[in-house]
């Protein structure tokens, strides 16, 4: 298997970081902008889009920072993604860093335009 590319995607987001944390790192935040339905059992999320399930382990978070998951049908890699709020120093713009892998920069860059689709369903959910 071909090295995964890592690459970040940075959106700005105009609301509180504690509201954004809650749409990136539960169930009923999730399931407002990323998928149909979430369901949670443990640190296991059962994401749920048109008929069609797939699962990711929480793997790590830190309240109104990042959320780090690991889909569970990519076993053999160590590939994450990650929402991570960035707060500006100077004049406190809140952005979201989407961390995500690709095999290749085709697959990058399908996965950038879902992104962008994504977080304009996030954007539109908190009225930014």
């Amino acid at each position: 298997m071909s090295e995964l590319i890592k690459y970040q995607l940075e959106y700005p987001i105009h609301s509180s970081i504690n509201i954004l944390y809650k749409r990136l790192s539960n169930p009923s935040g999730l399931s407002e902008w990323f998928a149909d339905d979430v369901h949670i059992r443990q640190d296991i999320y059962t994401f749920f889009w048109d008929g069609s399930e797939q699962t990711a382990k929480l793997l790590k978070k830190k309240e109104n920072q990042f959320v780090r998951f690991h889909w569970l049908d990519n076993e053999k890699d160590d590939s994450y993604f990650e929402f991570t709020i960035q707060v500006d120093d100077l004049t406190n713009d809140v952005s979201l860093i989407v961390t995500d892998f690709a095999e290749d920069e085709k697959e990058q860059e399908e996965n950038t335009l879902l992104w962008d689709t994504q977080v304009e369903s996030l954007k539109h959910a908190l009225g930014s």
